[in-house]
């Protein structure tokens, strides 16, 4: 056992520390500020006139109808968004791992560029998409199918469902590549002592592929649950949380008491209630 000296320990410190300070000042720092701001009447144009109010804003949030909408809206979008992305992206992985290397490679990156693709500009591309006018490329589609124009963003039955399938085409590509790595560290040895016996390869998948998965699913599962209850570009661009509330998530609520009506207390305890439902939900 290697034993560090005192003067060795001191250079590991050294080195830490910057990415210490960093983390101290923009992510632990704010976390705490905002813990206590939560308890607070503070208005953000108004600075220095903070009010202590206790569980104030958390009674306010917990009494509107509003918030209750954006929790719905935000677990809705999950429970589709996150089931969908992996059974796309393991059976879009199952495929590339099965092709060549050359024809894989292809499809990696078609798949892939979505994902490095700005939020924003894919947005905007959407609602180029689904304009609800008839300029709309699908209103144009649906108009040479003869069919009637649809109000795909201004329809609250369907702006949720367009900025669901934005996300899953968007995100995709990194839950197939993620899978990927999973499969390739699978040990070849496994299928060859399988390819001994008649197996068909749907058990082989169920039984032998799933399983090994596991940890790969477990860590996408987790993390795509954290990135669509914190989702808040799309929406921004595609709808500002409308028509009505029938987009809002808990981010845009949060960004809308925050920046738009000034009420950063309220706007910091729908961030802990956010913060306190994702470590649930991680544990």
């Amino acid at each position: 056992m290697i034993v560090a000296s005192k003067k060795e320990k001191l250079g590991y410190y050294l080195f830490i520390l910057p990415a210490l300070i960093v983390f101290s000042v923009f992510i632990f720092g704010p976390m705490l500020y905002s813990f206590i701001l939560s308890l607070y009447k503070y208005n953000l144009m108004t600075i220095g006139s903070a009010e202590f109010t206790g569980l104030d804003n958390f009674i306010s949030l917990f009494r509107n109808p509003v918030f209750f909408q954006a929790l719905r809206n935000t677990a809705v979008y999950t429970l589709v968004t996150v089931p969908v992305l992996l059974a796309l992206g393991l059976c879009i992985a199952l495929q590339i791992n099965s092709a060549g290397p050359k024809a894989g490679n292809v499809y990696k990156v078609c798949y892939y560029i979505p994902y490095v693709s700005s939020m924003v500009a894919v947005s905007i591309v959407f609602s180029l998409l689904f304009n609800a006018s008839t300029s709309g490329i699908m209103n144009q589609i649906l108009v040479m199918l003869k069919m009637q124009p649809v109000g795909w963003l201004s329809d609250s039955r369907l702006a949720l469902p367009v900025i669901i399938l934005l996300s899953v085409w968007k995100s995709v590509g990194y839950v197939m590549i993620i899978y990927l790595g999973g499969l390739l560290a699978i040990p070849a040895e496994i299928y060859e002592v399988v390819s001994l016996d008649p197996i068909s390869h749907w058990k082989k998948l169920i039984y032998i592929t799933l399983p090994l998965l596991r940890p790969t699913t477990m860590f996408l599962t987790v993390t795509q649950i954290i990135g669509s209850f914190q989702v808040f570009t799309p929406v921004q661009v595609l709808t500002d949380g409308g028509p009505g509330y029938a987009t809002t998530t808990l981010v845009t609520l949060l960004y809308q008491k925050g920046f738009k009506d000034y009420k950063m207390g309220l706007a910091s305890a729908i961030a802990i209630i956010l913060f306190v439902i994702l470590l649930i939900l991680s544990i």
